[in-house]
């Protein structure tokens, strides 16, 4: 089963996957998508003017090629990671704890001190691929406040279920749940 889908004027299937019992998703998967990477890095630039953040930041790993790309076009020199797990080249790691859909348990998000500093007292856009519970979003936006920034926007390429309806993001598509048939849940 698959969902078709326009997003930044391409027309893709996704795969419908489950989650639960009760709960299937739309797989929106950039990598190996070069071109749907690029189209949605290009649109996701004109929700938020450049002058309005000082840089950008996501989390570990799917939107990876989607913040480079749109690092890349805006000509951004420097864009953040927050990784899953510390890094030997992470000095004095601060981190936040996550709770993801897709993912589970409870993970954590890190950023190595000097990241965290060049981050203090900067305006930071927060990017994801896709926004649902919101808990990937969150764990970013206090990483954000724990290394002293400031958090100048939320973007994502898709809003997922409820999150279609919060109003301190921005995305360029609806999608929504699904049932074990494949149907849309109401």
């Amino acid at each position: 089963m698959t969902y078709p889908i326009e997003v930044a004027g391409l027309q893709r299937e996704l795969p419908i996957c489950k989650v639960s019992d009760e709960l299937y998703i739309g797989a929106f998967i950039c990598f190996g998508d070069a071109e749907l990477t690029v189209a949605c890095a290009r649109e996701l630039l004109k929700l938020v003017p450049t002058e309005e953040y000082d840089y950008l930041l996501t989390a570990e790993a799917k939107s990876i090629p989607l913040i480079h790309e749109m690092a890349r076009q805006s000509g951004a020199s420097k864009y953040f990671i927050a990784r899953k797990g510390p890094k030997a080249y992470m000095p004095d790691p601060i981190h936040v704890e996550d709770q993801s859909i897709t993912t589970a348990g409870t993970q954590r998000l890190y950023l190595g001190r000097d990241e965290a500093n060049l981050i203090r007292g900067k305006r930071i856009l927060i990017i994801d691929d896709v926004i649902s519970t919101g808990g990937s979003l969150l764990a970013m936006e206090s990483l954000v406040k724990l290394a002293g920034g400031t958090v100048a926007g939320k973007i994502a390429v898709l809003a997922e279920g409820d999150a279609q309806k919060r109003e301190d993001i921005k995305f360029l598509a609806p999608l929504p749940l699904f049932n074990a048939d494949g149907s849309i849940k109401g």
